[in-house]
């Protein structure tokens, strides 16, 4: 019960997570923001999830951790629907009416359109400040996120037998794959729908989806992801504290929590815990940073998700802009289309066999260090091919090209 709890909470924490990336370019256009504030947003999550994330998984292993776990997924819920707030304190989008879409469904966005478009900026009004608010949420959503995923690994190490336990966790990182895939394919959605659907009659709008002043309902992704979120923490708060180790069912039912009634627990015992746990957080931290095999790792996991965010978070504005796609048909593409987005069936494929090489082989950490090199290598030098693709600038004129061409 608990591994299929955490697969849900993991679908809809990434979920939601995929859904604000595919998000950025609606909300830079609605709140005339620029791109690179457009990225302190999306960045905002990784601060709020950096502040706490220690700290939380060092006191939390000596607390309850399902309802730790369930706390986060309803905290991940309010900042979900904070994130989506502020469409509500806003007027309504006004779009400029000098650039007329006259584009059908069949016609890519012209770059001659954006770059107007960008023109238009220059004298168009400063934007509402309540994308702080945006900010905020996304933040306080990192906040919530910090205890699900290292608080359940320990939980399924404490409890699982350990040949069991990495198929267990391959099975999670594998489940959890379908949240971005879910979370770009919702994204889609909501940018097909205009951004103040419910407040004004859709036919009154003259422009459409593939028209570059297009902005669509950004917002309402958030409270669908929030609603998600608030059913994957209910389980957690029915689960029990302790569980018996697998395997030793029959023998020693001694962990079980049941409400405390075996070993009542005095008022200052819990205090004193925290106290020695507190104690001994900045000795565990200087152990673990001044062991070169787990700094190794984790300067490699940095660098790898620095990559890996960027590409992810202006993937589909990149599509949008250099290949003339709508935002719509750019999530669409990178959630749906295997040729666009094939980590789900890689991902599954590298945690299987993962938990093959540990389980079954069972290789030494040198070993299974030294594979990891060797696919992250080879998926580097694959990743160079990439160089050698491109597109064609599309003549604009003044922009590429003279006026009198």
């Amino acid at each position: 019960i608990f591994i299929v709890a955490l697969s849900f909470a993991y679908v809809s924490k990434t979920l939601c997570g995929t859904y604000m990336k595919s998000a950025i370019t609606e909300i830079e256009r609605r709140f005339y923001l620029s791109s690179s504030v457009g990225g302190l947003i999306d960045g905002s999550f990784e601060m709020g999830n950096l502040l706490f994330l220690a700290v939380v998984s060092h006191f939390g292993a000596r607390l309850h951790r399902p309802r730790l776990i369930g706390m986060g997924c309803f905290l991940m819920a309010i900042g979900s629907a904070v994130t989506g707030l502020p469409h509500f304190f806003m007027g309504r989008y006004k779009y400029d009416s000098v650039i007329q879409g006259s584009l059908n469904k069949t016609v890519s966005i012209s770059p001659l359109l954006h770059f107007a478009t960008l023109t238009l900026d220059c004298v168009k009004e400063p934007g509402s400040s309540l994308w702080i608010y945006v900010l905020l949420g996304n933040a306080l959503r990192g906040i919530g996120e910090t205890p699900v995923t290292p608080l359940g690994i320990s939980y399924i190490d404490d409890f699982a037998k350990a040949e069991n336990s990495a198929f267990y966790i391959s099975c999670l990182q594998t489940i959890m794959l379908l949240g971005p895939m879910f979370g770009f394919l919702l994204g889609s959605m909501c940018a097909k729908l205009y951004v103040d659907i419910g407040f004004v009659i859709v036919d009154s709008v003259t422009i459409t989806p593939q028209d570059a002043r297009w902005v669509g309902a950004w917002w309402l992704g958030f409270f669908v992801s929030s609603a998600i979120l608030v059913l994957a923490g209910v389980p957690f708060w029915f689960l029990p504290r302790y569980l018996p180790k697998q395997g030793e069912e029959g023998k020693d039912n001694s962990n079980v929590d049941q409400d405390n009634k075996e070993q009542p627990v005095l008022p200052n015992t819990h205090s004193v815990n925290l106290a020695d746990t507190a104690k001994g957080f900045l000795p565990s931290l200087k152990k673990r940073m001044c062991t070169p095999a787990y700094l190794l790792l984790l300067c490699g996991i940095v660098l790898k998700f620095n990559s890996f965010i960027g590409l992810l978070t202006f993937k589909a504005k990149y599509m949008e802009q250099q290949f003339g796609q709508s935002a719509s048909r750019a999530n669409f593409l990178i959630g749906k289309n295997p040729s666009k987005c094939p980590d789900p069936a890689c991902g599954c494929c590298g945690n299987i066999l993962g938990w093959f090489v540990n389980e079954k082989i069972q290789v030494k950490a040198v070993a299974g260090a030294q594979l990891s090199f060797i696919t992250s290598f080879t998926a580097f030098l694959l990743l160079l091919l990439h160089s050698g693709t491109k597109c064609d600038n599309v003549p604009v004129a003044g922009l590429t090209v003279s006026y009198n061409v």
